[in-house]
């Protein structure tokens, strides 16, 4: 079956033989995409996440058939080195990462609530981030959660004024 996609901003069509595929399976041995983690399978620790037409989704229980002609991002596409997106640079000033395997999925995860709530509580943050770390970077993530915000409000503060 083929499936066609943007991801990172690009056009893409990938063969698959299953359609039912999961698509971090697609982005990772496919597209050779690999800082998307797979970590449960089951879509409950995180690890997978990455963007789905903006929306955070958990890419090891998402189909591939379901991805056809939607806008996907992975922490790829989030930022680069030269220009990280907020919660890239946030994650770097907190050094938030203990061993980092799940960071992604927390990275991903973040930039979605702050395109949905631009200067989140602590309240916000425990409802909409339930990623799971083993290393516990729990504190240090949720300084960089609103370092994020502020360096976000800082880029675009006419754009966040009108999201609040």
């Amino acid at each position: 079956m083929q499936v066609s996609f943007f991801i990172n901003g690009e056009s893409k069509s990938v063969e698959v033989a299953d359609e039912n595929t999961p698509l971090l399976w697609v982005v990772r041995d496919i597209l050779d995409l690999k800082g998307t983690k797979f970590g449960c399978g089951k879509a409950a620790c995180g690890a997978c996440t990455l963007h789905v037409d903006g929306e955070a989704i958990r890419s090891c229980s998402y189909a591939v058939k379901f991805a056809k002609g939607k806008q996907i991002t992975t922490i790829e596409g989030l930022g680069n080195e030269e220009n990280p997106h907020p919660v890239q640079q946030a994650w770097i000033e907190e050094v938030v990462p203990q061993c980092g395997y799940c960071q992604p999925g927390f990275m991903m995860a973040t930039a979605a609530l702050l395109d949905k709530i631009p200067n989140p509580t602590d309240e916000d943050i425990d409802k909409n981030i339930i990623n799971v770390c083993r290393c516990a970077t729990y504190y240090r993530m949720r300084k960089a959660i609103h370092r994020a915000a502020e360096l976000k409000t800082e880029a675009n503060p006419i754009t966040e004024i009108e999201n609040s």
